[in-house]
């Protein structure tokens, strides 16, 4: 008798795309408290291409080979024991940091969130990270309120495009910094343009932003700090620049811990690192309720993720490549059951 496998998507050491590989492993089995899913779709993330090049600060004392992947919706095949209000079949959620790039995995009953029925799994999927990064940016960190003004760094990519469709359901009032190509998105999302190449963000707004959310941390966050108003507040939440500049870790952990003396400095204007895994740690019934609300947002076509392709697990190492070359309309998304292009007819 054959025993049943799993393809995975496993990086054998830290580098580039080409560390990638599809592989067989054996099938897990669901262990106590937990269930196994058979994996629909998986987003493909910004993050996972810092994971791979061993700039991410949660994964950063793992061992390679490990398999990829940072999140996922899955449907449930098996159920171990001592797990109760789950049924086979029926459609989850759950954020894993890596291990989600796979046919089939296993889960922790009580991280999971329920997806409601007849939403597309790969539209779902974009919400785990990028879409709940936004929210809780929102919502938990910032703690927005209607009319506030606000400058979203990168409004072009996912986490940006969520930050201005949910920022303009909360009714602010918003700028998009991208490049100029990407202006017609940006006013179609709601919000002002600022294109890079041509404009001073500092100088944008006279009395400055009341937030400024930031993933890219250009001049180590300085510049989206200056552009605050008295009393204003700057979210971080990622360092594309330095990782782009080939920094090392440790400049762009600095630059984290400068952002928590700059509360000391005259003018009242705060700073805060949003890490999703930080606050699901301290918050977890949080992580689920908001996904839950986003999930339900979702259903009701209140929100409408751009997913840009649905990638087989064949094609993963391209996927890489193009995450890193940026510019995308929307996410990639890995969807195990797609037959490679090689296969289709």
């Amino acid at each position: 008798m054959i025993e049943p496998r799993n393809r995975v998507v496993q990086l054998r050491r830290y580098g580039g795309p080409d560390e990638l590989e599809v592989v067989d492993a054996p099938l897990p089995t669901a262990g106590r408290g937990e269930v196994r899913v058979r994996v629909l779709a998986s987003g493909l993330e910004y993050t996972d291409t810092l994971i791979r090049r061993h700039l991410y600060p949660q994964t950063s004392s793992r061992r390679p080979p490990l398999v990829m992947g940072y999140d996922l919706i899955g449907e449930i095949d098996q159920i171990g024991e001592g797990v109760s209000g789950f049924r086979l079949g029926e459609r989850v959620a759950d954020m894993t940091v890596i291990g989600s790039n796979a046919e089939y995995r296993t889960l922790q009953a009580s991280d999971l969130t329920e997806v409601p029925e007849g939403v597309d799994a790969a539209e779902a999927a974009t919400l785990v990270l990028s879409w709940m990064t936004a929210y809780q940016l929102l919502h938990r960190a910032a703690r927005v309120r209607r009319a506030q003004r606000v400058l979203v760094h990168g409004a072009a990519g996912a986490v940006g495009q969520a930050l201005l469709v949910l920022g303009g359901l909360a009714g602010l009032e918003l700028w998009g910094g991208a490049h100029a190509k990407h202006a017609d998105l940006i006013r179609h999302l709601g919000a002002t343009p600022v294109d890079y190449q041509r404009e001073d963000f500092t100088r944008v707004l006279p009395g400055g932003f009341d937030v400024v959310f930031d993933g890219i941390g250009e001049d180590g966050y300085r510049r989206s700090f200056a552009a605050l108003k008295p009393g204003g507040l700057l979210c971080a939440f990622g360092y594309s620049a330095g990782v782009e500049g080939h920094r090392r870790m440790l400049t762009m952990l600095m630059w984290i811990a400068r952002l928590y003396l700059w509360r000391w400095l005259p003018g009242g204007r705060r700073a805060f690192f949003y890490s999703i895994n930080a606050m699901r740690l301290r918050h977890p019934a949080w992580f689920i309720e908001d996904l839950q609300r986003l999930l339900a947002m979702l259903a009701s076509g209140a929100i409408r993720p751009r997913v840009a392709e649905r990638i087989p697990l064949d094609e993963v190492a391209e996927a890489h490549r193009r995450l890193e070359a940026g510019g995308l309309d929307g996410k990639l998304v890995l969807c195990p059951d797609l037959p490679s292009r090689s296969n289709r007819h």
